[in-house]
């Protein structure tokens, strides 16, 4: 059996799911690789290796190797672990892997790229946005160190990669003024949309039409966003375009499922009206009693959520950036508005309470389009032939 070493952030915790990294372990496991993976941050692991790394045997084709990492909170969300590099090297050799994988760019994980490339080791890099580049924090000096970084660091940590696999297309010129264009593709993470289906409220019959203009003004309507609560994911913006609507629609439920900080502003503010439901494992059953999924990032990836919303029929609403322009088809399969523009993102909202017609057909469109591009059928086919281009590639290969 085949093994890649995976080198990931993280993994899972509360408030910092590398949902990527944990859907493409699965994926490749799925193909008939053992998957190793080196990560930062705290897990349940049966062993101590030292320096504050466990190692936790999650099944026979899943081992997971953890540091402790100091975490600097949102909006940074960056993580340190001193020693990272060294544990990577140890891995390579114990575990002797045929691909070595570095998943995202910028963070504390990637930057053991360079020594391992130094001392002649070949791997691939693989993110969803080049941070700092194409993706930016809301906030200026968070903008600012990022930016720095990332046409620092950021830039020799791709420089260095044998290949370069983003999950969603990348500005030509952007590839091309890095030197990284002619090593670069695009594979999308995707998603088994065989655990999400038709939504509970596809259902006229449960609506009472009480007026022609507003068909649904006491019946009740959900409107769900799912992921963290951090500054960049623009949730303020979602609330503050989304509950002034509950005076003209007092059926109009909001949720809000996620890890949130204690403390958080928005809670404090907003919890009168919005269901904030925490961390969830029922996501799929969440999705089918969703009328309308929204996702007002200011900036983000191939976002695995809205992937889910879109397998679930769900009629989508996105900020226009990163992978979202990629996911949606403005006014097919979703809808797009600018980044933080809340009259825009608003009057979305109230097109599609006010029109099930469209509702169902934007739902119906993001299943088959996840069907069609992004569903784990399509994506294997990518990483068979990803992987099998180097089948005699080694680790120490220079």
């Amino acid at each position: 059996m085949r093994t890649i070493l995976l080198i990931s952030p993280y993994w899972r915790e509360e408030h910092r799911w590398m949902v990527s990294s944990v859907k493409l372990a699965e994926l490749w496991q799925r193909l008939g690789y053992k998957v190793v993976v080196a990560c930062m941050g705290k897990g349940n692991g049966t062993r101590c290796m030292g320096h504050g790394t466990t190692v936790e045997d999650v099944s026979p084709t899943l081992r997971i190797y953890r540091m402790k990492d100091i975490f600097l909170k949102d909006p940074l969300n960056f993580g340190i672990a001193f020693g990272f590099a060294g544990l990577v090297r140890r891995l390579i050799q114990e575990e002797k892997p045929d691909h070595i994988v570095f998943n995202k760019v910028l963070f504390w994980t990637s930057f053991a790229a360079i020594p391992l490339r130094l001392r002649g080791y070949r791997f691939d890099v693989l993110t969803d946005a080049l941070v700092g580049i194409t993706w930016q924090p809301r906030s200026l000096i968070p903008k600012i160190i990022m930016s720095i970084g990332g046409w620092t660091v950021g830039w020799l940590v791709l420089l260095c990669a044998r290949r370069v696999v983003t999950f969603h297309p990348q500005p030509p010129r952007i590839l091309r003024l890095l030197g990284i264009a002619k090593k670069t593709q695009v594979i999308p993470t995707g998603i088994d949309p065989s655990g999400f289906g038709l939504r509970a409220s596809d259902s006229e019959a449960q609506f009472s039409i009480l007026n022609s203009q507003f068909p649904i003004l006491n019946s009740q309507f959900s409107i769900t966003y799912i992921g963290r609560l951090e500054s960049i994911k623009g949730v303020d913006d979602f609330l503050a375009a989304a509950v002034p609507l509950q005076k003209t629609f007092p059926g109009l439920r909001i949720r809000v499922v996620g890890w949130c900080p204690p403390g958080n502003v928005l809670v404090e503010r907003y919890s009168s009206t919005v269901e904030f439901m925490g961390l969830r494992s029922d996501i799929p059953e969440i999705l089918s009693q969703t009328d309308i999924f929204v996702l007002p990032s200011h900036s983000e990836g191939l976002s695995n959520a809205l992937m889910e919303a879109m397998a679930s029929y769900c009629a989508c609403i996105a900020s226009d950036t990163g992978g979202n322009r990629f996911l949606i088809e403005n006014g097919i399969s979703g809808l797009l508005f600018p980044p933080g523009d809340r009259e825009a993102l608003r009057a979305h909202i109230r097109r599609l309470i006010e029109d099930s017609a469209k509702r169902r057909m934007l739902g119906q469109a993001a299943r088959k389009r996840i069907e069609g591009q992004f569903s784990w059928d399509v994506v294997s086919r990518m990483y068979r032939n990803f992987f099998g281009d180097f089948l005699h590639s080694r680790s120490g290969d220079s």
